[in-house]
């Protein structure tokens, strides 16, 4: 496996769906190949835009937005797929405002209990999820 072409292997990856350097990194790894190649193969696939970690990430945090997921939840995501937090935070910068995010699911699911925890699940902070509620929720303002 290791004697496989290294841009071969990472344009595979590529092939279906956008990801990041360290994905593509990682996947290399696996595949046997060595460091200096696996550096040279993602610094040419950076150059040809190929990768784009930027782009990744706004994609990325989009995607899960729109999948109803707050930034708490999203910068983890984002750096699981080993993104710099200032790329992270660019990218949920992008995003429609989290307080405004959290009210959209809160006029969709009900204002209740059960929906400040769904919120809480989801990676939305505190400040949106009282926001959106209209409520204080350390104090159970329900």
């Amino acid at each position: 496996m290791a004697d496989r072409d290294p841009i071969e292997i990472a344009t595979e990856a590529l092939a279906h769906r956008d990801r990041s350097r360290h994905d593509v990194e990682e996947r290399l790894a696996r595949a046997g190949i060595d460091e200096d190649k696996r550096y040279e193969t993602l610094d040419t696939l950076e150059r040809l835009g190929y990768i784009d970690d930027e782009r990744f990430a706004g994609a990325r945090a989009g995607a899960l937005a729109n999948r109803g997921y707050g930034d708490e939840w999203i910068r983890h995501d984002l750096g699981g797929h080993g993104l710099a937090p200032e790329t992270a935070v660019a990218a949920i910068g992008a995003l429609l405002p989290e307080s405004e995010r959290a009210a959209e699911l809160v006029e969709r699911l009900g204002r209740s209990r059960k929906t400040a925890a769904h919120l809480a699940r989801k990676g939305f902070g505190a400040d949106a999820i009282e926001a959106s509620l209209g409520v204080d929720v350390a104090e159970g303002g329900f």
